[in-house]
Parts: structure tokens; C-alpha cells; sequence
């Protein structure tokens, strides 16, 4: 069993792609707390889960309820590492969309302003308990989409993360308590437009496959 890949964790932290000390309004002590204790965990922590797997599958006699337990951490811990990524891959930025992905998402809301409106009202309501925001391409539909996820491991099927926002507690807390909506205000300030529209270059060309 300890041959199969499924059971190997192959994936080590990524390095920041920005200087922590030099995000608007969001504080290098936050920022690596986040990447260190958050995200950083969650990846020695799929390696545990991804052992205890092959572990348990050896014995025939594990529970299945038990076995899904491990399975539910898995999705969890897996979910965490990946949006950790895009999240920390989509800050360092000025906060300026171009006129590019500006025209994309207008296309697609009617106007930057609506998308940017509902995007935050969907931070707003997860402010004070987990979830993440996301702007992702439906590779269903071919439409950009914001999407509320509950929580690390059930995201919106077919669709392709474009710009995620973190609003676990943990990613805000430390710099404004239970003020989410100013954490929200500074992820704005901080967003990396280049890396967004990179993954929509992607999505588009990932979409453009799947519909053959």
C-alpha cells in the first residue's frame, strides 16, 4: 500500500511571492502568522491524514465511519492548502484591475461596481464565522461567478478559482478583531490583478476544452 502515490504528500509550503512588510493596511505579523501557523499547518497536517489512510486501509477490519472521518479531514486539509495558495498568490498587488479584467468582469455583472459590491457583501456575511469569497470561472456555463464556500473542503463545482479572499477569522483578527469589513477594505487595497488574470487566461483555455 505504501507504494501508491494517492497515499504521498508532494506538496511543500510555497514561498510568499511578495514582501509581508509591504502590503497596504495589512500587517507582516498577520501575514506570516497566516502563512506559517494557517496554511503551513494545513500542509503537515494533510501529510498525517494522507498516512493514517494508508494506514487504516490496510486493516480490514478499520470502520468505514471511521475511515470517512479521515476522508472529510483529507477533503478539509486539502481544500485549505490549495485556496491558501491562490489566496497568498493573489495579494501583493496594488489593488488596480486592468482595463483587461475590468472589461471581462463587466461583461459578466453588468459593471466592476456590481461585481465588486456583491463580492464584498459576500465577506460581509461570512465576517465573524469560516468561509472564503470567490471569483471563479464556471467552466459549466463559461461565466464568471462569485461564490460563498462554507469552509475549506465545498467549493462550486466546474469552476475555477480566479480570486479567492480568505474570512476565516484567522486571516483578519490579529490586525482588526472583529472588524472584518476594514480587513476586507485592505484585501482590496492589496489584490494582485496579474496573477487573476492569469487564471482566467487559464480558465478560458481549460473551458474552451471541456466543452468539446
Amino acid at each position: 500500500m505504501s507504494s501508491l502515490t494517492a497515499f504521498e504528500n508532494r506538496i511543500a509550503p510555497k514561498p510568499l511571492a511578495f514582501d509581508p512588510a509591504r502590503l497596504d493596511g495589512l500587517s507582516e505579523r498577520l501575514i506570516l502568522s497566516h502563512w506559517e501557523n494557517n496554511y503551513g499547518g494545513s500542509i503537515k497536517a494533510l501529510t498525517t491524514v494522507k498516512r493514517h489512510l494508508a494506514e487504516a486501509l490496510e486493516q480490514p477490519d478499520t470502520p468505514p465511519y471511521i475511515y470517512n472521518d479521515l476522508k472529510r479531514e483529507h477533503s478539509l486539509r486539502h481544500g485549505s492548502v490549495v485556496l491558501h495558495e491562490y489566496y497568498f498568490d493573489n495579494l501583493g498587488g496594488d489593488g488596480q484591475a486592468s482595463a483587461t479584467e475590468r472589461r471581462a468582469i463587466s461583461e459578466a455583472f453588468g459593471s466592476f461596481d456590481t461585481w465588486e459590491t456583491e463580492f464584498r457583501r459576500v465577506g460581509a456575511g461570512l465576517g465573524g464565522g469560516p468561509g472564503w469569497v470567490m471569483l471563479g470561472l464556471n467552466t459549466h456555463t463559461a461565466q464568471l461567478e462569485n461564490f460563498w464556500l462554507a469552509d475549506h473542503a465545498h467549493g462550486p463545482a466546474a469552476t475555477l478559482p480566479l480570486l479567492v479572499m480568505d474570512m476565516y477569522e484567522h486571516s483578519y483578527q490579529m490586525d482588526f478583531g472583529a472588524a472584518a469589513a476594514r480587513y476586507v477594505d485592505a484585501f482590496f487595497k492589496n489584490i494582485q490583478w496579474d496573477a487573476v488574470a492569469s487564471r482566467y487566461e487559464a480558465g478560458v483555455k481549460a473551458a474552451a476544452l471541456l466543452s468539446q
